[in-house]
């Protein structure tokens, strides 16, 4: 975001959960890629001019594969901290699931078309992979951490000579920094790899995503043995566990590091630090060491304030790009039309899951919620629903969608009536309660409201034309464990034989409070 004084910009340039971020430059254009775990389409594809705006302008990953185990939501798997390069006219992307191994695609141009992940190494609790194509001997290499919850090992770095075209790894792997023989290391992961002054360099972080620092390691030989450093810390500013992302060099030679912060229910919003190499040969990044929050612009030709999207008139009924299924995708869960607005199916329950019990009342195993990134900042969130559901039961509805989630919209009774419904489910719970009390709905249409304000705190309110009411207790947004909240539309139905109607959305809008 663009700080008043114009010769300035301020901390976080990416006001929302733009997890584990890394980012590359080709010529003038800077490209940002982050995890995106188990909602489709996947791998976000970010462009900047200036590393201080961004659009969203794709996603490098249709799909989630094994397809079956992803039709239904598996928040905090998937997509697992990505790498983005460029080699061989090629743009690259690299991540870990971590049930699963090491994945790549690849495309000759930022917006695709994208090839089918490729499994480079196939293995339990490998993440964070990074590639390295080293333009001084020709060789290939590849590194990546581990996640002691699937491998029982963490706070290590492995190494792998690599296959030159990318598909697959040339030996068995070696640890190359061990973060339990380093005092006081721990939670060593997110390495990005490196070639600098003739010297190999993994710049990653340890100590945690809410506490921890970001690390720098560097060795002639790139098996090692490796000397670290740690190159930025919260010190005594406001932004805790500065640390994972990417280092990058504008044409005038500067240089930049983006990194995400920790911030509960946002999730992890990005910073940019100057970054310049000191007279001993090590980065240093911030101001010494310690991250700032307001600096002057790097030096690229002034760019105008961007930010990804997040109003949407769902023009021709389509959703833009900041929308994301929380599981992959079936046909008929929206339908395209000639006219403006969202028109979502009320998706029977049991259609996409095998138990449609263990669905029917739970936002968080329902794979047809269509969500987006919560912003970073106080805001108002609005749309205006029409229920088409014809069946008793049919509900659509505004989330706000994390480990615990409330929701406001309309539901048909079983005598053929529509009522404003506004339920919450606990951290833990399995199913729903309700958090305001019915009220009719004449014509099946409502305005929903929620204003989000400081510690993620929600008010919710609704207007059927006679004026706003406000409705329920104050709910305070929760994030997943890796993933942060986020805004939520949907349209459901009970389990059953036949069509349930749909819901239609228009005009949603955040507006900044």
């Amino acid at each position: 975001m663009a700080h008043p004084d114009p010769a300035t910009y301020r901390n976080p340039v990416l006001d929302a959960d733009w997890s584990d971020p890394d980012v590359i430059r080709v010529g003038d254009d800077f490209y940002l890629t982050a995890s995106s775990f188990s909602r489709i389409p996947g791998l976000p594809l970010l462009h900047s001019r200036d590393l201080v705006n961004w659009t969203l302008v794709g996603h490098a990953l249709e799909r989630l594969e094994p397809a079956a185990e992803f039709a239904v939501p598996r928040h905090d798997h998937g997509v697992w901290a990505p790498s983005l390069r460029r080699h061989d006219d090629r743009f690259w992307i690299f991540w870990g699931d971590p049930d699963r191994g090491i994945f790549q695609v690849n495309a000759p141009e930022i917006r695709g078309p994208w090839t089918r992940p490729t499994l480079v190494k196939e293995g339990r609790g490998l993440i964070d992979p990074c590639p390295l194509w080293d333009a001084e001997t020709g060789e290939a290499y590849l590194v990546h951490a581990w996640a002691k919850s699937r491998a029982g090992v963490k706070n290590r770095i492995t190494g792998h000579r690599m296959h030159p075209d990318g598909t697959s790894l040339l030996d068995e792997g070696k640890v190359i920094v061990d973060g339990d023989r380093l005092p006081g290391w721990f939670t060593l992961e997110g390495p990005k790899l490196y070639r600098h002054d003739g010297r190999f360099w993994i710049l990653a972080p340890a100590g945690g995503v809410a506490t921890g620092w970001q690390g720098a390691f560097r060795a002639r030989d790139f098996f090692g043995p490796y000397e670290e450093r740690i190159v930025l810390d919260q010190g005594d500013t406001d932004v805790n566990g500065p640390h994972q992302g990417g280092w990058v060099r504008t044409p005038s030679g500067e240089d930049w590091f983006l990194h995400f912060q920790q911030r509960g229910a946002y999730g992890r919003v990005v910073h940019l630090q100057p970054m310049r190499w000191g007279a001993d040969g090590w980065p240093v990044i911030g101001d010494a060491g310690t991250p700032v929050r307001a600096h002057r612009l790097p030096d690229l030709p002034v760019q105008p304030p961007a930010a990804p999207a997040t109003d949407d008139d769902f023009p021709g009924g389509r959703f833009g790009r900041q929308w994301q299924w929380t599981a992959n995708p079936r046909d008929g869960w929206a339908t395209h039309h000639f006219g403006d607005g969202l028109r979502l199916t009320c998706v029977r329950t049991g259609a996409a899951t095998e138990s449609a019990t263990e669905a029917a009342h739970d936002l968080r195993r329902v794979p047809n919620v269509l969500t987006q990134r919560l912003p970073g900042t106080p805001c108002a969130v609005e749309t205006e629903l029409t229920l088409h559901g014809t069946r008793p039961g049919a509900r659509a509805g505004l989330a706000v969608l994390g480990d615990a989630y409330c929701w406001i919209g309309l539901e048909r009774d079983a005598d053929g009536g529509v009522h404003v419904v506004h339920r919450f489910a606990e951290t833990g719970a399995d199913r729903e309660r309700d958090a305001g009390h019915p009220r009719p709905a004449p014509g099946g249409r409502v305005r929903l409201r929620v204003e989000i304000g400081p510690a993620a705190r929600c008010r919710f309110s609704y207007d059927t034309g006679d004026g706003p009411r406000p409705s329920g207790p104050v709910f305070t947004a929760t994030p997943w464990r890796w993933v942060g909240a986020l805004l939520g539309l949907f349209a459901l139905a009970p389990a059953g034989p036949d069509h349930a109607g749909s819901a239609a959305f228009t005009a949603f809008r955040v507006t900044p409070l």
